[in-house]
């Protein structure tokens, strides 16, 4: 007989189906350092497997990362848990983003004004 595990209910209801390895993350991540959460949500940010993405997702950290508080950076943690072409899809206003990532942090995503183009 195995014992069941409860699961988490997220805060804001980013997940649609039970807690993945994706939550599991952002559990263990919420619980550290401020400065070093914000250094790996950086790296996470900028490494993402395509130039257009490091701007886009990493360019956005940039811009608004400093001032989140810990429920922007859960969401966040969340966000980089999808697929970059989904991600670059709901900022660019191609496909509707999921009911869980909508609010001002999306809207904020969509304006594209954080993007710095290399010379």
């Amino acid at each position: 007989m195995t014992a069941s595990i409860p699961l988490r209910q997220p805060l804001h209801g980013f997940h649609s189906k039970p807690p993945g390895f994706a939550s599991a993350a952002v559990l263990s991540w919420s619980h550290m350092d401020r400065a070093d959460r914000l250094k790996r949500l950086r790296f996470r940010a900028w490494h993402r497997g395509t130039r257009e993405a490091d701007f886009l997702i990493g360019g956005y950290f940039d811009r608004y990362g400093d001032d989140w508080n810990g429920e922007e950076m859960d969401w966040f943690e969340t966000l980089l848990e999808e697929q970059d072409v989904d991600i670059m899809a709901w900022a660019i206003g191609t496909v509707a983003p999921p009911a869980r990532y909508e609010g001002p942090m999306m809207r904020q995503l969509k304006i594209l004004n954080y993007i710095k183009h290399p010379e």
